[in-house]
């Protein structure tokens, strides 16, 4: 380990459920801390080779700067961590500066928009989200994946789909809480009437369902048994995302990412690094990332008839599917990978010190 009096970066973790913003923190940091001292305020899901600090670890160590007068960078992604950073540094007088990542693209409340004026500095991971901002955003810096992870499959998509045991000739997959805002519901009600005619596909829904939500899914599985698609429309549950995620993007030839609001949104980035196509709606970063068409199908939010219409001109078209991944597959070895946003993370954080002090 580093010498804990010289971290450079503290990273918030604040969240102890494993969400998107947790998998961002931990897949850059993985590219960071060969890079820079860097440390995790929080030992949530955090690997045994990171520095972990308590609040009061990270308090005592920022009561001065770095040995080099340098004041060290606290990297928040969550409101509750730019509380964090704020007690410390209005509180507890640490030398930090402080970085706030927003992936919202509604209206901020009040509360973070206060938080917001009070940063150092300001990244959007999107267009959509640097336009709800009422400050300008220091720069966009897109979320990013790993192609060696989310890649092609050795011997093409029908044999990949083949060996994961699963019925018809290909998948079409959605990876995501089970939910209604995520869109579950709509991919299943825009896929029944085409499946009842066209027996190639079969859907696999991916992600946990929590107590509350569990009559939502209830009502989804009865509907899918009167239908007689049981055996086609599959809940896998909650599954290991850095094992079992790369492998069924891979055997799959569509992904949908049908939220009704979105942050960022990494399935579609994963599926395309994997060679699928896409559907998505219109929020999150989709909007940035897919070319209609050329990677797949864009269509507005909570809209079950556009929803339907897309799904059919693809599975219409399952020869032209593995074009498609592999279009998708370039856009993201060329814009969207994890490499090229720790690049651009770490940067911003050398560059701290040059950024006149918030109040």
């Amino acid at each position: 380990m580093k010498d804990k009096t010289q971290i450079e970066v503290i990273l918030g973790n604040s969240n102890s459920r494993f969400s998107g913003v947790t998998s961002t923190m931990l897949r850059v940091l993985e590219h960071h801390k060969h890079k820079i001292n860097i440390a995790v305020l929080g030992k949530h899901y955090l690997p045994d080779d990171v520095q972990s600090l308590s609040f009061f670890e990270c308090a005592n160590i920022c009561k001065k700067p770095l040995n080099n007068g340098n004041y060290r960078v606290f990297h928040a992604r969550r409101n509750n961590e730019v509380i964090q950073a704020l007690i410390l540094k209005k509180l507890f007088r640490a030398k930090i500066k402080i970085i706030f990542t927003s992936t919202a693209q509604r209206e901020h409340t009040w509360i973070t928009r206060w938080l917001i004026r009070q940063v150092d500095s300001l990244i959007a991971t999107c267009s959509g989200a640097a336009a709800v901002l009422k400050r300008k955003p220091d720069t966009i810096i897109p979320h990013g994946v790993n192609p060696e992870i989310y890649k092609l499959p050795s011997e093409g998509k029908k044999a990949e789909w083949s060996s994961l045991g699963y019925p018809g000739e290909y998948g079409i997959g959605i990876f995501a809480r089970v939910r209604a805002q995520k869109g579950i519901g709509i991919l299943i009600d825009a896929m029944i009437p085409i499946m009842k005619k066209n027996p190639a596909p079969t859907i696999l829904i991916a992600g946990e369902t929590t107590k509350s939500h569990e009559g939502f899914v209830n009502e989804l599985k009865e509907k899918i048994q009167n239908e007689g698609l049981e055996d086609r429309i599959l809940f896998l549950g909650k599954i290991h995302y850095d094992d079992e995620v790369p492998k069924l993007m891979r055997g799959l030839s569509i992904v949908a990412a049908l939220s009704t609001i979105e942050g960022f949104g990494l399935p579609v980035l994963e599926a395309m690094s994997s060679g699928c196509a896409v559907i998505a709606s219109k929020t999150g970063a989709w909007e940035d990332i897919i070319e209609e068409d050329v990677h797949g199908k864009l269509v507005p939010c909570n809209d079950t008839n556009s929803a339907h219409e897309a799904l059919m001109n693809l599975t219409s078209k399952a020869h032209q599917l593995e074009q498609m991944g592999l279009k998708g597959r370039e856009r993201i070895k060329n814009h969207f990978t994890i490499k090229s946003e720790a690049e651009s993370l770490l940067n911003l954080y050398k560059n701290q010190n040059k950024v006149k002090q918030s109040n």
